[in-house]
Order: structure tokens, then C-alpha cells, then sequence
């Protein structure tokens, strides 16, 4: 058993915990929409047709955000085609995804969604294939309150007041070839540039995020960010950031240190957007957009989308089935999150319902909880006040891409008005439980109001349909709190919570 320490201060503030951390995504991709969030014929189906299964899990989720409608899918989307009489809309090809969209669900349709789910929304325009002029009308489409073309048309689509969506996103992962309307960094940055200026003429106060690097192994990483934020600087509020983790062969080790990489990389956009700034005298510092972050075997099978001249409706793609170690990671990641929340003021964890997701559904069936569902909702629900830097020592682990790295990762979060406070911890040792001693005297008198930890002795233990609660958050009873320090057992692998508060 091996020992590690942390110290909990309430002076070491980050930042404040920013509810916008919490955010998911939702695309026109496999079952996302369609038998997702969308099912007219489920049992549970509204008058909208939206499954009340899915919406009772979200809520549960506790997501905050809501990016739509891609991803991919939205740089070959004509918006238009999703909006007025269902029965007048056309199907279109979906090049991104090689499928058929029928396009039943639409903005109207999203937004009346999001209503019902509690979640803002956060809209993506289409600068791969369509630009400026198209941009400004779906703005206008949504928030528009002058007697326009679009705003009436809107009303008489079913929608009177405004949408009034605050934050866009200036299109999606622009650097990457597969993108259909793929761009250099100084096409992008132009067309961003001339897209935010022109969206800020309708309304200066909207939040506008522009493309960075989807991801800091391609070429243009860095450079990238440099030339995209040189052109748009003054016009954007965030620079976006996207990073998937898999398992790469045999090496579980280094997936298990999945949080450093997503540190460094942090770091790194960081960096570049503050040379930027300080190349151009500006002023304000650019915050992040953690738009697309989750564990994603791109390696497997299921992520292979359909060829030739299958282009089929709602097909299953991008339907991984997590397993404990998943849940792991992705609490570590939700941790780097936080601890980054001077900078990353806004995260979607990629995507919500079936497709690379904590929600699963049958089409006509049942719903369940997969394994991620729970490190993300318990930090949704716990994370509050202001975020704590802490420091955690404890034993390190060899691994193959991250060098060694400490076994115990950890962040803290207090609210001084309420008096209460959360621990979320992981051990991401592959072998050895850590012994876990917690100074918190300088909170003052506290107590723990409760402590989970989420572990399987399978780390690839999965939840079905069939086993729904085969891995999940366990209450504990033995972590003992005496002269100020919290004690408990981290098995390998795991991922705990600890509730406090004043006593």
C-alpha cells in the first residue's frame, strides 16, 4: 500500500467553478438525434417526439450546455432545410458522416429541447462550405427581434420570442483535412474574422469561439492557433480545443495518464494565445472552449462510418461501450478541466446520447447509464464556489507516451457562502491502491457530509441494458476524519468523491 498526501488550502483559488465546465454536444451523427434525444414512436415520446427517458438522464447528468448541431456534420449543413413544415423538408447528404439526414429535427426543434432539458444552447455556424451571409441569418433566424424576413419567419414556424443564443461557434475543426470545407489557418482566420464582425453587427454582445487545433499532434498545432488568433483576436471571446483518448494496443498505462497530455495541451494553447496577445498589445487574456474532449476508440470498427451507396438514416456509428477504466480517465479529465478553470471557461464533453456517450439508448427501449455517466455527474453536481489548486504526492507509474506519472490526481472546490466543499480524486495507479491523507485544517471545522468511490476489479467491466449498475459510485464508510486529516483507501484504478461541509 502506498502513501500519498494532499493539502487542501481555501486561499489557493483558481478561479470560480464556471457552469459552462459541465457542457455536452449534440450532433447529426449515428443515433445522437435520431432514437437518441429524438424517438416520436418511444413510449416515453412527448408531443415533441423527444424522449422523456433521455431528458430525465440528462437532467441527472447535470449538463449545463448543449453545442449543436456538429461537429463534422455542421460544415456541410444548410440550416434552412431544418426549419418550417417537417413534411416540406428535404433529406440531404451528409458528406461527414456518409448518412442520410432527414431533417426532422431542426433548430426549432433543438431549442424547444433545450427548454425542456434546462441546458443553454450554444449554436455552431457552417464556414466550411457556406460563410458569412448564411451565418448572419441563422443569427438573425434566432434572435432576431426586428420585423426582418427571418424573424417573422421564425414566429410563423411556431417560435415568437427570440431563441437569444449567446454563444456561437465560428464553425468546426477547420485545420483538419477531413473537414469538408477544409481551410488553411490564414483562409479560416479571414473568414472568421469577417464572420464574427459581421455577427457583432447585429449584436456586440455575443460570445463567438473560433476554431483552434483539433488536435496537438497535427502539423499545423501551434501555428495554427497563432495565425487564427492573429486574424480574429479582437473579434472572438475563445479559442476551441478538441482531444479524444482511446487505448492505443496494450498500453493501458499510458491511457491511464490520458490527464497529462490533456495538461500540456492546455498549457500550450495557452501559451500561444497569450504570445498572440502580447504581439498585438491587447488588452483581454482569450479563454478556452473545451469543446470536444472524451475517451473515443477511433480504432475500433464502430467508428468506420457507411461507404459507397449506403447512406443510411440514423445509422450506428461511434457506439463505444466504456468500461471502468473509461470512467476513470474521463473523471481525471474533468479534474484538468477544473483545475484549468482560469483559462477553460467552457467544455462539451463530446457527445451526450449513443454516440461516443454517457447515455445509452435501445430504439423503442430501455436507456441506461454508461460507466462516464457518473465521474461527470457527480462533478457536475459537487463542483461549486471557487476551484483549490492542490498538489497531490504520491507514487509514480512508467508509461510508454507521458514519462512517469503520479498516481494520485486530485482537485478541490469550497463555497464560502454555503460552507461546503468537494474532493474529486483519482488513483490512476494500474496496480497498486494508494493510502490518502488530506490535510483540511485550513478549512476550519468540517465534516464529511458523504465519500464515494467508483471501482470494478475488472477495470474493463462495462454497464448493459441488462446490467445497468455493474459499475458505479459506491458509498463508503470507512474514510475517518480526526485532527484535521481526512483518511481513505484508493483502490487502483478508481475514481472517488468526497462531500464536506462546516460542522
Amino acid at each position: 500500500m502506498a502513501n500519498a498526501r494532499l493539502t487542501v488550502d481555501p486561499e489557493l483559488v483558481v478561479s470560480p467553478v464556471h457552469r459552462r465546465t459541465f457542457g455536452s454536444f449534440v450532433e447529426h451523427l449515428g443515433r445522437c438525434v435520431y432514437t437518441g434525444i429524438h424517438e416520436p414512436t418511444h413510449p416515453t415520446a412527448d408531443e415533441d417526439g423527444f424522449r422523456q427517458d433521455v431528458l430525465d438522464l440528462v437532467r441527472e447528468l447535470g449538463v449545463t450546455t448543449v453545442r449543436y448541431p456538429g461537429g463534422n456534420f455542421v460544415s456541410g449543413y444548410r440550416w434552412e432545410d431544418g426549419v418550417g413544415p417537417v413534411e416540406d423538408r428535404p433529406a440531404r447528404l451528409d458528406l461527414a458522416w456518409h448518412s442520410l439526414d432527414p431533417n426532422t429535427v431542426g433548430v426549432d426543434e433543438f431549442m424547444r429541447w433545450t427548454r425542456k432539458a434546462g441546458v443553454e444552447p450554444m449554436m455552431a455556424v457552417n464556414l466550411g462550405t457556406r460563410g458569412v451571409l448564411e451565418a448572419v441569418d441563422l443569427l438573425d433566424y434566432c434572435n432576431g427581434t426586428a420585423p426582418t424576413a427571418w424573424a417573422k419567419q421564425r414566429a410563423a414556424n411556431g417560435s415568437a420570442e427570440p431563441h437569444n443564443i449567446r454563444m456561437w461557434c465560428l464553425g468546426n475543426e477547420m485545420d483538419g483535412p477531413w473537414q469538408t470545407g477544409h481551410k488553411t489557418a490564414h483562409e479560416y482566420g479571414r473568414i472568421a474574422a469577417e464572420t464574427a464582425r459581421a455577427m457583432r453587427q447585429v449584436d456586440p454582445t455575443l460570445e463567438l469561439v473560433a476554431c483552434g487545433s483539433s488536435a496537438p499532434d497535427l502539423p499545423t498545432f501551434g501555428s495554427w492557433e497563432r495565425e487564427v488568433l492573429t486574424e480574429t483576436y479582437d473579434q472572438v471571446d475563445y479559442i476551441s480545443i478538441h482531444r479524444y483518448y482511446e487505448i492505443k494496443g496494450e498500453d493501458t498505462h499510458s491511457f491511464l495518464g490520458s490527464a497529462v497530455d490533456m495538461d500540456a495541451f492546455i498549457d500550450d494553447v495557452v501559451a500561444t494565445a497569450d504570445g498572440v496577445r502580447a504581439a498585438l498589445k491587447a488588452e483581454k487574456r482569450m479563454m478556452l472552449s473545451f469543446d470536444e474532449w472524451n475517451v473515443w476508440y477511433q480504432s475500433r470498427a464502430a467508428s468506420v462510418p457507411p461507404a459507397g451507396d449506403d447512406w443510411p438514416v440514423a445509422p450506428v456509428l461511434l457506439e463505444d461501450r466504456y468500461s471502468a477504466m473509461d470512467a476513470v480517465v474521463v473523471g481525471n479529465m474533468l479534474i484538468t478541466l477544473l483545475r484549468h478553470s482560469d483559462r477553460v471557461t467552457a467544455a462539451s464533453q463530446a457527445q451526450l446520447v449513443n454516440v461516443i456517450a454517457p447515455i445509452m439508448t435501445e430504439p423503442g427501449g430501455r436507456v441506461w447509464k454508461q460507466t462516464i455517466f457518473h465521474p461527470f455527474a457527480q462533478a457536475a453536481a459537487l463542483a461549486k464556489g471557487s476551484v483549490l489548486r492542490v498538489a497531490p504526492t504520491s507514487e509514480t507509474f512508467p508509461t510508454a507516451q507521458h514519462g512517469d506519472v503520479p498516481a494520485v490526481d486530485a482537485v478541490a472546490t469550497w463555497d464560502e457562502e454555503t460552507g461546503t466543499g468537494a474532493l474529486l480524486v483519482v488513483n490512476r495507479h494500474p496496480e497498486n491502491a494508494q493510502d490518502l491523507a488530506i490535510d483540511l485544517s485550513r478549512l476550519g471545522d468540517v465534516r464529511v457530509v458523504e465519500a464515494t468511490t467508483l471501482h470494478h476489479d475488472d477495470p474493463f467491466a462495462a454497464n448493459t441494458a441488462d446490467a445497468p449498475d455493474e459499475v458505479a459510485p459506491v458509498v463508503r464508510d470507512d474514510v475517518t476524519l480526526e485532527d484535521g486529516t481526512l483518511s481513505l483507501t484508493l483502490p487502483a484504478i478508481s475514481w472517488s468523491t468526497v462531500a464536506l461541509t462546516r460542522a
